[in-house]
């Protein structure tokens, strides 16, 4: 072998070595830069009709309450809050996919029968990263209005491990949803007799959406552009939360 050939391939391994050395290092550059894909869990609460029969409120608990409730409807537009809660989480859905979350849906259509614990159990089995539960509210007094969340308190008999990051969940949401949406904002609520809550096994929070006993307030929430509004608050909420 001549020393023209003896040079020609040391070239040739040399240039080999480098693709291979940057070829690696711009694979551990990728996976150290690559963007976590978060999913998110949603619950459009309630149901076409509600189910009497009881279950346990957590995990080994004695007390029991009804499966899923009636819930609300709004005084003036007479439409029903398992409407309104699907119809916002199917928008929320869309724009969550927009943005490059995954996303789980409890219920897609009005004519089931899910009961809370039911879709807690759905939500943790689903791989989600948070669990997302979407209400209407209802007061006595049809002056009371704005968006409330709910999540357990930090001392829950069944999930107390999850309340910071619930919490934190639920103040993003509750500040995001009323700085897009222009609603009044009231409070997290932290309580530990709710079923989809205390069955849940990743951070989780109850947005209730503003209150349907409000005539202005109910009227407000099924128009186009205010839903627009309340779901790129909800959306802002869960991108806060995760950054």
């Amino acid at each position: 072998m001549n020393k023209f050939m003896k040079k020609s391939m040391v070239i040739v391994l040399s240039l080999v070595l480098l693709f291979v050395t940057v070829s690696k290092v711009n694979v551990k550059k990728n996976v150290a830069t690559a963007k976590k894909v978060y999913k998110v869990a949603i619950d459009a609460g309630h149901q076409y009709k509600c189910d009497t029969s009881t279950e346990p409120i957590g995990p080994g608990s004695k007390t029991r309450k009804m499966k899923v409730t009636g819930g609300t409807r709004g005084v003036k537009t007479g439409v029903y809050e398992y409407q309104l809660n699907l119809t916002i989480a199917k928008k929320l859905e869309k724009e969550l996919k927009k943005r490059g979350y995954e996303v789980y849906m409890c219920r897609r259509k009005h004519k089931v029968n899910i009961s809370n614990r039911k879709r807690a159990l759905k939500a943790n089995k689903s791989g989600a990263d948070i669990f997302i539960r979407i209400h209407a509210n209802g007061a006595a007094s049809s002056s009371v209005k704005g968006v409330d969340t709910l999540c357990m308190s930090s001392k829950n008999p069944y999930n107390k491990n999850l309340y910071k990051k619930s919490n934190k969940l639920s103040r993003n949401i509750l500040n995001e949803y009323s700085k897009a949406t222009g609603c009044k904002k009231r409070y997290v609520s932290h309580v530990d007799n709710m079923t989809g809550i205390n069955w849940s096994k990743i951070p989780v929070t109850i947005v209730e959406l503003g209150y349907m006993s409000c005539p202005s307030e109910d009227v407000k929430m099924q128009k186009k552009g205010y839903q627009k509004k309340m779901v790129k608050g909800l959306a802002n909420g869960i991108d806060k939360y995760f950054k």
